[in-house]
């Protein structure tokens, strides 16, 4: 059932996406406002409670409404349960635009443009940055949202969707990025103090929880780029950084395409002019950057290479998948 959820999920978003600041997503950050402001007492107990209170009473009640969809009327209107959630939490759509828009403008010549677009979508200043740190950007920035929209969100609802847990890998994932990224952000843009042993506990589970889907995105990436280059440049940073799972998905990126990345970080530009949405899974920008890989310098032509990379990984995914369920039926 997963690899048809997956299927209907992604060809769903691709020819109707969910609009920015959509009720779904207004809702999943109140949530996550009103969690803070009424469990956040300032102790580490308190910021796991609060942590487990965001993320998964969530991820229970998506599980507890398949199970009983389930129950009530059957595996298809289960699924149908799985798409929706799957259609919330998975998909390009939600940050690709971003990603047109700013190779377009880099195509057209226009670099102002292409810098403007890039300081709105992470919120940083780019008004000084040559072509090619902008290509260097624009790259890991999308290579890191396409690892948390799609690869991450696949990685652990396959595993939990093949245990009978229905969609509740996909919330959980989604919501731990999330909620380590919105709290981090309401307390620096100073709208509501968050304590530091909620923000803590919200990053120590989602280094943990993305230690695993970071390892198969870079994975994927070997296989589908130059397996060699991208396996030596993720053991190598692995050494040195061993608990940086954004790191380990550039250092594969990098080795699979041949590109440079890595470096001086830039920017971010305080204040925000709006809270990060639900949808947007950008990076700060000292997290993206680290010291730089080996490779060619970053060009425009990079780009379409990164597109080609992450369409290859999604098939082999879902090719995957559709033999995982292909040898469930026939067994």
């Amino acid at each position: 059932m997963s690899f048809f959820a997956i299927l209907f999920a992604l060809l769903i978003e691709q020819a109707r996406p969910l609009a920015q600041g959509n009720p779904i997503h207004a809702a999943l950050r109140g949530w996550a406002r009103t969690a803070s402001r009424n469990f956040d007492a300032g102790k580490p107990q308190h910021g796991w409670l609060t942590w487990g209170l965001a993320v998964l009473f969530p991820a229970a009640l998506a599980l507890g409404v398949h199970w009983l969809l389930w129950w009530l009327a059957g595996w298809p209107v289960a699924m149908v349960w799985n798409v929706a959630v799957l259609y919330i939490t998975l998909g390009f759509r939600q940050f690709s635009h971003h990603f047109t828009d700013i190779r377009d403008a880099l195509e057209d010549g226009d670099e102002r443009r292409a810098r403007e677009l890039l300081a709105q979508w992470q919120q940083v200043d780019a008004s000084e940055l040559p072509r090619s740190e902008i290509v260097r950007h624009v790259i890991e920035y999308s290579v890191l949202a396409a690892h948390r929209h799609v690869f991450g969100v696949l990685a652990w609802y396959s595993v939990l969707a093949a245990l009978g847990l229905g969609p509740a890998g996909a919330v959980l994932y989604r919501l731990a990025e999330f909620v380590s990224r919105y709290w981090r952000y309401r307390n620096r843009a100073g709208q509501q103090p968050v304590s530091e042993a909620l923000q803590r506990a919200a990053a120590g589970a989602w280094t943990l929880i993305d230690w695993l889907p970071a390892r198969l995105t870079a994975l994927v990436f070997a296989v589908v780029g130059n397996f060699e280059e991208a396996i030596d440049g993720w053991l190598y940073h692995a050494q040195r950084f061993p608990n940086d799972n954004d790191g380990v998905v550039l250092a594969a990126t990098a080795g699979a395409v041949n590109v440079r990345l890595g470096g001086e970080a830039l920017k971010v530009a305080t204040p925000m002019a709006q809270a990060p949405d639900f949808t947007s899974g950008e990076a700060d920008a000292e997290s993206v950057d680290s010291d730089s890989t080996p490779g060619r310098e970053p060009e425009v032509g990079h780009l379409a290479q990164i597109v080609g990379l992450v369409w290859r990984s999604v098939v082999v995914w879902m090719v995957l998948l559709a033999l995982l369920t292909l040898a469930r039926l026939l067994g």
